[in-house]
């Protein structure tokens, strides 16, 4: 009787850049039995990593897709592990610093279909290291707020160039960069000179992988909420307001914003990973309504039973507040690593940007994604920070939070004449 195992010295390689070949022999459980050629590999008919699915299409199965995730252990890259992982899609997961961030995710795929190597952004090495058996690589590293080691050009722009690089010389196939909405040469300076830094360093990291590698496909993601976001926990996080005011640029008035669904983000992007036609085109990732930043903030307080009749909240114009101005400098420079709340200069500049969907540039939608309602989704994100968190929703003792109103194109036009 005879069984299929993998050689000891596995051998690795391309085939006209069409992904991982495992060498594998034909052996006999008993010495005895065993033919002359044993040992000898059994060759493949075919190196195509299509022509070796197997299974019915779950965590236990493999579609043909090894795919190297960049920022596996970050707020969007965990979901988009969960769902490649479902879809039967072997992983290389790198990391830096603890390991322990990385190994949670080891549940999204069946035995032997989730990998970990460890990796420095700086370090080209680690990465070819990382990328070499791949035939889709995605990156979601990103920089949200500058530290002492990483600028905002270190990560958004000098690493996404050197990933799409080696990714290019290593003959990737495919190459998903996530970006942001808004991303510009010079943005509009609001609470801050010169603009957003962010959005900038965004707009040059885009330029960069493009440059580097034609057919990446680019995603631009408005805010994103969603379990351990950067956009609900933010607003909600005591640090944000001041006291029980909410200080806002133009009280939130003349900022419209269109967030998105984390899950809807990590569809696309797998539904971009398998689709071919998805090369070398960008995709807005923005939720199906958008709304006045005031009318967000407001409904975000009523459904933490935090609004003006049982709390004392309300909202401001920040721009006669100096002092919340002084409180972010502090922030910055008393926690430099973290930001107290996440609350940073950029942060807040960005706040004031409205979405600007552009025309003719396709979306989600576009990717076969069905978006999520915030109104359908929201309250469930923002329960652990409801006040009076002692009584039972379901005794009715609260009303409902009335949901926020939508902003249409016409009226916003009418609104910011």
């Amino acid at each position: 009787m005879a069984a299929i195992v993998l050689t000891r010295n596995m051998q690795l390689a391309k085939h006209h850049g069409s992904g991982v070949v495992g060498v594998v022999c034909l052996r006999s459980y008993s010495a005895a039995a065993a033919p002359p050629d044993a040992d000898a590999p059994r060759p493949l008919k075919t190196t195509n990593l299509a022509a070796m699915k197997r299974g019915t299409g779950g965590r236990s199965s493999f579609n043909g897709i090894v795919a190297t995730v960049f920022g596996a252990t970050g707020f969007v890259g965990r979901y988009v592990c969960n769902k490649l992982g479902k879809s039967g899609t072997q992983m290389i997961l790198p990391y830096r610093g603890d390991d322990s961030d990385a190994n949670r995710l080891k549940v999204c795929g069946d035995l032997g279909q989730v990998l970990f190597h460890f990796y420095h952004l700086e370090d080209p090495r680690s990465i070819r290291e990382a990328v070499k058996h791949s035939n889709v690589v995605i990156n979601l590293v990103g920089r949200d707020y500058e530290t002492k080691n990483f600028k905002f050009k270190d990560v958004n722009v000098n690493g996404a160039a050197r990933l799409a690089s080696i990714c290019r010389d290593a003959g990737v196939e495919r190459f998903i960069h996530l970006s942001a909405l808004n991303a510009e040469a010079n943005p509009k300076a609001h609470y801050i000179s010169g603009g957003s830094q962010w959005l900038k360093s965004k707009y040059e990291g885009e330029l960069m992988v493009r440059d580097a590698f034609p057919n990446a496909t680019i995603i631009r993601p408005a805010d994103i909420y969603g379990s351990e976001d950067r956009f609900l926990r933010y607003y909600a996080h005591i640090w944000r307001r001041q006291f029980r005011s909410m200080p806002l640029w133009h009280s939130g008035e003349r900022t419209v914003k269109q967030p998105v669904f984390v899950s809807d983000v990590a569809q696309a992007i797998v539904n971009a990973a398998k689709d071919p036609d998805t090369a070398g085109r960008i995709y807005q990732a923005v939720g199906p309504k958008r709304y006045q930043l005031s009318e967000l903030v407001d409904w975000f307080h009523r459904l933490m039973r935090k609004d003006q009749k049982r709390w004392g909240y309300q909202r401001y114009d920040m721009r006669w507040d100096p002092t919340f101005k002084l409180k972010v400098k502090l922030t910055n420079l008393i926690c430099p690593g973290a930001p107290i709340g996440g609350l940073h200069l950029d942060r807040v500049e960005r706040e004031a940007i409205t979405d600007k969907v552009l025309p003719g540039v396709p979306t989600l939608e576009d990717l076969g994604v069905h978006l999520t309602n915030m109104e359908d989704q929201v309250p469930w994100e923002l329960r652990p920070y409801r006040a009076a968190l002692y009584y039972d929703a379901e005794l009715g003792e609260f009303e409902e939070a009335s949901p926020p109103k939508t902003i249409e194109a016409g009226e916003e036009l009418r609104l910011f004449a």
